[in-house]
């Protein structure tokens, strides 16, 4: 071999460094992506947990035992509109409801609370 060749990268080496390079920024891209839907996620969830609490608190607030049964309002959130869902249903005790607040977008169940809700 000449002086001449020796000093340079042959073809083989330069595509498997590009190779190398090319795997890396790929597994780069796949994290920021997940880290991205993750922050997405958190987001939602905690939009969705104030709509819950709202809906739980205004329960407790009324005063009254809520009677069996369920009802549903839209919660408005950052631009983004969530449906709660409140199910009463009865205890073994007359005194108390349980309460389930079911958070959703798009039809899809985002979180669920629940508490219990005695007399006054």
């Amino acid at each position: 071999m000449s002086a001449r060749g020796a000093n340079g990268f042959t073809l083989v080496e330069v595509l498997v460094a590009l190779a190398i390079t090319a795997i890396a920024l790929l597994a780069g891209v796949q994290a920021t992506s997940a880290l991205t839907r993750n922050a997405e996620r958190q987001g939602q969830l905690l939009l969705a947990q104030i709509c819950a609490e709202n809906e739980l608190i205004r329960t407790k607030l009324t005063g009254e035992l809520p009677g069996a049964g369920s009802s549903s309002a839209s919660c408005p959130q950052a631009g983004v509109t969530l449906q709660v869902q409140r199910n009463v249903q009865p205890t073994p005790n007359p005194n108390f409801r349980r309460v389930d607040a079911i958070v959703q977008q798009d039809g899809v169940p985002v979180l669920q609370l629940s508490t219990v809700v005695g007399r006054w």
